[in-house]
């Protein structure tokens, strides 16, 4: 593939979004929820660069070559439109409705492309794939014979290009008999999340512009930070009892995106929200920074070494399990690359 080479390093919390929660040096504090040892100091301040990146996280196999097309289109759709919105409520300027529209998209990129969101469908997948695709044939072949009986002709499907999906299917058929297999073949890994990035952020994600969504403030000493995992989708069934498994139309279910340590985006699905700018009880702001807290996966990001975090969010002290996720990560690129090219059948290129 021509062109310029990929960006190594990608970003699934982007840059603009972390400054708002930088101290006045400009660098972070990081408090990391996965420590090899007890004497790694809880918080560490790091530059907006060197936190919230995976390498070739959005790369992708295109016509045998390597296409960074998603991370771009990330940035150019989504991240670059939000930050001049995203200014805007945090400083309690009126927002457009085109605003609000750019906002809320954000929030929906930010809910589907973390490392966490990956995580959760690999899990999904493993499971649920294997007899989707069964069905999935067995409904391909009744229209297949169907459509040969009655002498017509099947319409052709999206082609594996760009934005495709990782789908590889051939036919087999005995010599001399009329009838065959279909297989079909998909890995469950970097091609399918990212197909199913823009998937949801280009169709289903329209259904959080008919929610109602407002900004909320933190009351003093009680600063919002964030997360590498930063939308909370939260059911709350009664005192102490909560997931983190609601939905984008789900009704009754709570989604909150902190945008600054002073201000938090919220919507509850079927709901009036409060008045943009009121600001939230102590009590409930407790909770709301336990939410934050227990939802981040490997990292949270805080303007000061906020002392409460290591209560809200207790370290785990594993060095095996450090060194395992980091050669997960190191050979990250390099196996998807190879699934993905021997899916397409580019390998022997």
């Amino acid at each position: 593939m021509s062109g310029a080479q990929p960006h190594r390093d990608n970003h699934f919390v982007p840059q603009l979004y972390i400054k708002r929660f930088a101290a006045p040096s400009g660098r972070v504090f990081t408090y990391r929820t996965l420590v090899p040892a007890t004497r790694v100091h809880a918080f560490r301040e790091a530059s907006l660069r060197g936190v919230a990146f995976r390498s070739y996280l959005y790369t992708r196999v295109v016509a045998g070559g390597e296409s960074d097309e998603v991370e771009r289109w990330l940035d150019e759709e989504i991240e670059a439109p939000a930050e001049e919105a995203l200014e805007k409520a945090a400083s309690g300027s009126r927002l457009s409705t085109l605003d609000w529209q750019t906002i809320v998209r954000f929030v929906a990129a930010q809910d589907v492309r973390t490392p966490a969101r990956l995580v959760e469908n690999m899990q999904r997948w493993q499971a649920e794939l294997p007899l989707v695709l069964e069905e999935t044939l067995r409904e391909s072949a009744r229209k297949l014979e169907a459509a040969i009986e009655a002498g017509t002709e099947l319409p052709r499907a999206e082609s594996n290009g760009s934005g495709g999906f990782p789908l590889h299917v051939t036919k087999a058929l005995k010599p001399g008999e009329e009838k065959g297999e279909l297989r079909a073949e998909i890995v469950a890994g970097r091609g399918l999340w990212l197909w199913q990035i823009k998937y949801l952020l280009t169709r289903t994600a329209a259904v959080l512009l008919q929610h109602r969504w407002t900004v909320l403030m933190a009351p003093e000493g009680r600063p919002w930070f964030t997360s590498d995992d930063p939308v909370i989708k939260l059911n709350w069934f009664g005192k102490g009892k909560y997931d983190f498994k609601g939905g984008w139309g789900n009704p009754g279910s709570e989604i909150l995106l902190p945008i600054s340590p002073r201000h938090l985006l919220y919507t509850k699905v079927g709901e009036r929200p409060p008045l943009r700018g009121t600001v939230v009880d102590p009590a409930h702001a407790e909770l709301t920074r336990k939410f934050i807290a227990e939802h981040a996966h490997r990292m949270i990001f805080a303007a000061s070494p906020d002392p409460d975090i290591p209560r809200l969010r207790p370290r785990i002290v594993d060095a095996e399990l450090c060194a395992e996720e980091r050669e997960q990560w190191r050979r990250w690129h390099e196996e998807q690359t190879a699934a993905e090219r021997k899916l397409m059948g580019w390998d022997g290129e």
